[in-house]
């Protein structure tokens, strides 16, 4: 497992990569970083980790500021001295908040977390191949990790009746009806996702072809699209994507 430590202050750097390779010896600690510069900076050149450690408060201001200026497409796990700040961590789909001092077992948890996540995604991967242009392709996922509180379940695509995001967070709901948090963006999901089979209406909203109940004419040409299970807000097709909402529904 490759690792990035965001943190300014050393003791704490140390102590960290100790605890990591003492639970796995096979980690690979790609780097430390003290700042929100420094973080930025990486996630727009350098490789993805497949997990994060941040501290909330860096030399040069708040790590959140890192969410605000680029997509950070990895698990995120927060490491710090104060409590008040966890709210906001899984408003940003944080995989897990640690106190200072960190304790072993709750570390030892944590790395689990982020190995099953790991595992499942990999699994969850038909991989990528290169399309006839040369570009790289990337291929629908055959299933979903899904964490909530301690628990963790896998959902298939097809067991999907919807995704939405509310509130800067993302949920799916389930054709029974269950919502469930996700960690990554809609504008992500939507490149993961069979385009034969999901259509993202709008900024809010992908929906799989089953769960559409019925459609109806809405106000500049746009339509509205009755969910099952129900939605709670209005899913109207945006104006740009009507067009290709009906040819995506001709097949």
């Amino acid at each position: 497992m490759r690792v990035l430590i965001i943190e300014d202050e050393a003791a704490a750097v140390k102590r960290m990569r100790k605890m990591l390779l003492d639970l796995d010896p096979g980690i690979e600690v790609l780097a430390d970083l003290p700042s929100v510069e420094m973080a930025v900076a990486w996630f727009r050149t350098k490789e993805m980790p497949d997990l994060t450690f941040m501290d909330v408060r860096l030399a040069d201001g708040d790590s959140f500021e890192v969410f605000n200026s680029v997509e950070v497409e990895c698990p995120v796990i927060f490491v710090t001295a104060y409590d008040e700040h966890a709210l906001r961590a899984f408003r940003v789909n944080a995989l897990d908040y640690l106190l200072k001092p960190i304790k072993r077992e709750e570390l030892a948890t944590a790395l689990a977390r982020a190995r099953d996540l790991r595992a499942v995604r990999n699994l969850s991967q038909f991989g990528q191949g290169v399309d006839r242009t040369g570009q790289r392709s990337i291929t629908p996922v055959k299933r979903f990790l899904i964490r909530f509180g301690d628990k963790l379940r896998v959902v298939e695509p097809k067991d999907i009746a919807y995704i939405y995001s509310q509130s800067k967070n993302t949920f799916l709901r389930t054709l029974e009806g269950r919502d469930l948090p996700l960690d990554e963006s809609l504008d992500r999901l939507e490149k993961q996702l069979d385009p034969e089979k999901f259509f993202r209406l709008n900024r809010q909203l992908i929906v799989q072809f089953q769960s559409i109940k019925e459609m109806l004419a809405y106000s500049k040409s746009r339509v509205k699209v009755v969910l099952e299970p129900p939605f709670t807000n209005d899913a109207v097709v945006s104006s740009e994507r009507s067009a290709a909402f009906k040819n995506w529904l001709g097949g």
